[in-house]
């Protein structure tokens, strides 16, 4: 993804924004919530499990790579949730994907604290990472739908 910006001289400058890709993991009306282990500023706070798209890479194989790393599970990649969500720091853009889980796997916290199931009821009894709380809202009606 391309942004641009005028420089101080006026000109148009490009630079790339990196995709953050996260996956809403919905089974039975709840989704999967991940407790970060680090680093320190963000330890215990929660997350949909996800990472960087790789040069290359598209976007919903980057979260299937992701979520087999970080989980060791198989995921089916569904329909966008929620909006973009620029970064705090503006140089990434998040992007949040519904997904189900494959083949009876279970998820393992390979790379996070915890993890939680999470009815729409209890989406607000965690603390979600800045860039995550803003899928949240579009989450609620995706977990009520899919009970």
């Amino acid at each position: 993804m391309r942004t641009e910006r005028a420089n101080d001289g006026g000109q148009a400058e490009r630079r790339d924004l990196k995709v953050i890709v996260g996956a809403a993991i919905i089974r039975d009306g709840r989704v999967l919530a991940c407790a970060r282990s680090a680093p320190p500023e963000v330890a215990g706070m929660w997350e949909f499990p996800g990472g960087k798209v790789e040069p290359g890479e598209a976007e919903t194989d980057a979260l299937i790579r992701e979520c087999a790393e970080e989980l060791a599970v198989r995921v089916e990649i569904g329909a966008r949730v929620g909006r973009n969500v620029r970064m705090a720091h503006g140089r990434s853009v998040l992007k949040v994907y519904a997904a189900r889980l494959l083949g009876g796997d279970q998820p393992q916290a390979l790379e996070h604290e915890a993890l939680r199931w999470l009815t729409a009821d209890e989406l607000d009894s965690v603390t979600w990472l800045p860039a995550d709380a803003p899928i949240v809202a579009a989450l609620r009606p995706l977990l009520l739908t899919s009970r």
